[in-house]
């Protein structure tokens, strides 16, 4: 019974967490996947208090464990490749930083957004001939181009106007990349690019994979409340991003 329980208590923390995603309205419908999860725990508490497992067929039991270990090794293995790019700094007199776009909202950048650019405006302050290219397109939920709102946040913290080049088409972080590109040269620019720590390792790798010779990751900082589904659309995206190489 302490099992059942256990799934349960794991359902009731999935389902309140994903209201909690869902309320701070990041435009996007991943919160699901906390539901989908708690689904899935009750539907082990049922199968254990009911013994279902013990009814399956063999091939078909040991077939639903594999899956489930091999997925808990895969979001852990993947997750420590994660954390090992959250404290990039990037190389100094970059010759461009990328940094990378998120929603904005009515009041301005969200606050993953923020993160972003405070990092940005603080490595362009340490290294003046470094140029900054901000890059993001307008979706349907915002009120403006996230790279023309990304100029504005920037010029209000100081930085010229001059270093500023907006790519304003992209929707995605690929689109980013490879948009940004036509403001530099892949093969000999030293580029750097600035998204949230949880975000570092596949956009660097994105990055390598569209050719960019070199290329290095600045770390920002992150909401901790968010963490956990940050974490797990990254190892999603990673998978996808392997599957689709």
């Amino acid at each position: 019974m302490k099992v059942e329980i256990f799934f349960v208590i794991l359902a009731v923390i999935c389902a309140l967490y994903s209201v909690m995603v869902r309320m701070a309205g990041s435009g996007t419908g991943f919160y699901l996947i906390w539901l989908a999860l708690a689904v899935g725990f009750v539907a082990l508490a049922a199968f254990r208090r009911f013994d279902v497992w013990s009814r399956m067929p063999k091939w078909i039991n040991v077939g639903c464990h594999a899956v489930m270990v091999l997925g808990i090794v895969t979001t852990l293995v993947l997750s420590m490749m994660i954390f090992s790019s959250f404290r990039n700094e990037g190389e100094k007199n970059l010759d461009y930083i990328v940094v990378l776009g998120a929603q904005v909202r009515e009041n301005g950048p969200s606050v993953v957004l923020r993160f972003r650019l405070k990092k940005a405006a603080e490595y362009l302050e340490n290294n003046p001939d470094t140029k900054c290219i901000v890059s993001g397109g307008q979706g349907a939920n915002e009120p403006e181009a996230e790279g023309t709102a990304m100029k504005k946040y920037l010029i209000e913290k100081g930085v010229d106007e001059e270093r500023i080049l907006v790519e304003d088409r992209s929707e995605n972080t690929a689109e980013n990349l490879e948009y940004s590109a036509a403001f530099l040269d892949k093969d000999s620019d030293s580029v750097g690019i600035v998204t949230n720590n949880f975000h570092v390792l596949r956009a660097v790798g994105l990055a390598k994979k569209q050719g960019y010779k070199n290329v290095c990751g600045i770390a920002a900082p992150s909401s901790r409340r968010f963490l956990p589904n940050n974490m797990l659309r990254e190892c999603l995206g990673l998978i996808k991003d392997f599957v689709l190489k």
